[in-house]
């Protein structure tokens, strides 16, 4: 308990980490409200087929890859973070406002890709400021994995709460009501930042390590490709598992919009103590080997919910889940933000940009495979991507993650 009191003491006394946690929440509340029912949204309300609406999801990934690497370059190099997190802000909230009233194929991708692309900033760059305030208050940076975990578990908090509400409001007053709440979140988050989150321009260390390491030269490196494909695959499988999981409860299972809500909101809960349980662990332990350990439990969850035949079997198996998302959606941040600790923003878009290109391949996929071989099958799908992904990190097991620096 003592050292889970004092990062609470130093983040209680720090007025603007304060004000991250809180816009974190509500950008967790406006992802909690649309991401589990926009397969619902997109198939049944718009009347896209899984296969079309996999395409349409690719389309919306590819270019928030393209439009958010280039805002993460910015913001290391030319803009405030506030500044882009203002724009990524109110993209956010006209995005979701436009999902609200259109209904039509062609104007849903324009938007999605457009505004959609942009608000996808939002998330990398508020855990790229977070790093920014730990560098600043002099935490030691093998105590970063336990403070990016308590950031990290505000998120989960609003996924907690999130979908149960989001399915009470889709229920009332269907996917306008649930579209307009996410819009309101943005709206918020916007305020919150004017009022109380200062504009700072970026560090002249940053920009001269951005000018002398590009992201090409990044990638390259063995070790960095290496978790950074093993991660696009873990993604790719969380992203099929988020699409299929809803459709298999009302399609397959005989399930109801609630129990969705309700599934989606074990996880969160149990994320909680997790995060701060994975968060300790990494400060002393090694992470590579945290992550490997949270892929053989993915492999494990993918496949026993390909067994389930009724919706409560879910509600247990939804534990592995949290306890999945406390690594790979905790820890892994402040990891591949150990590689560029000079460029936290293009660092953390670095992870956030595997999870693109790996949501990118899910969507597909999952079009692919649900019309042709049931929701089902998608599970199994998405267990073999984990055991490749678990093949790739256990044979570069023997590398550690180095710095690049200028």
């Amino acid at each position: 308990m003592q050292r889970l009191i004092a990062p609470a003491r130093i983040i209680l006394h720090h007025r603007v980490f304060m004000v991250l946690l809180g816009c974190n929440v509500l950008v967790g509340l406006a992802f909690a409200f649309v991401s589990p029912f926009f397969s619902i949204f997109g198939t049944r309300k718009v009347g896209m087929s899984p296969f079309v609406f996999g395409v349409f999801m690719t389309v919306l990934s590819l270019s928030a890859i393209a439009i958010s690497t280039w805002l993460a370059r910015w913001s290391d190099t030319r803009l405030p973070r506030r500044t882009v997190l203002l724009i990524g802000g109110i993209a956010g909230m006209l995005n979701y406002l436009g999902y609200a009233y259109m209904h039509d194929l062609v104007s849903l991708t324009i938007n999605g890709c457009v505004l959609g692309g942009i608000a996808s900033i939002t998330f990398s760059q508020l855990f790229a400021y977070a790093r920014d305030l730990l560098a600043s208050s002099h935490i030691p940076p093998s105590q970063a994995p336990l403070y990016m975990n308590v950031f990290r578990l505000f998120f989960a908090v609003s996924w907690t709460a999130g979908p149960a509400i989001a399915s009470w409001v889709m229920l009332r007053y269907d996917f306008v009501g649930m579209f307009l709440v996410a819009a309101l979140c943005f709206l918020l988050f916007i305020i919150i930042l004017l009022a109380f989150v200062p504009a700072t321009p970026p560090l002249q260390t940053a920009r001269a390590a951005a000018a002398q390491m590009p992201l090409r030269r990044v990638l390259v490196r063995v070790d960095i490709l290496a978790y950074f494909v093993s991660f696009a695959l873990l993604f790719a499988a969380g992203t099929m598992g988020m699409m299929n999981l809803p459709l298999l409860v009302l399609n397959v299972l005989g399930g109801t919009g609630q129990q969705v809500g309700i599934i989606y909101s074990v996880s969160p809960a149990f994320e909680i103590p997790f995060m701060l349980y994975f968060g300790l662990l990494a400060t002393k332990s090694d992470q590579a080997r945290l992550i490997r350990i949270a892929v053989v439990i993915a492999i494990v969850y993918y496949a026993l919910l390909s067994f389930v035949r009724v919706p409560w079997q879910v509600y247990p198996l939804q534990i592995l889940s949290a306890a999945i998302t406390a690594v790979v959606g905790g820890i892994a941040i402040t990891f591949f933000q150990n590689f560029l600790p000079e460029q936290p923003g293009t660092a953390t878009n670095l992870y956030a940009t595997a999870g693109r290109i790996g949501g990118t391949v899910g969507y597909l996929a999952f079009g692919v495979l649900a019309s042709a071989f049931g929701h089902r099958v998608v599970f199994w799908a998405c267990a073999g991507l984990s055991v490749l992904a678990f093949v790739i990190l256990f044979a570069d097991r023997a590398r550690r993650p180095v710095p690049v620096s200028a």
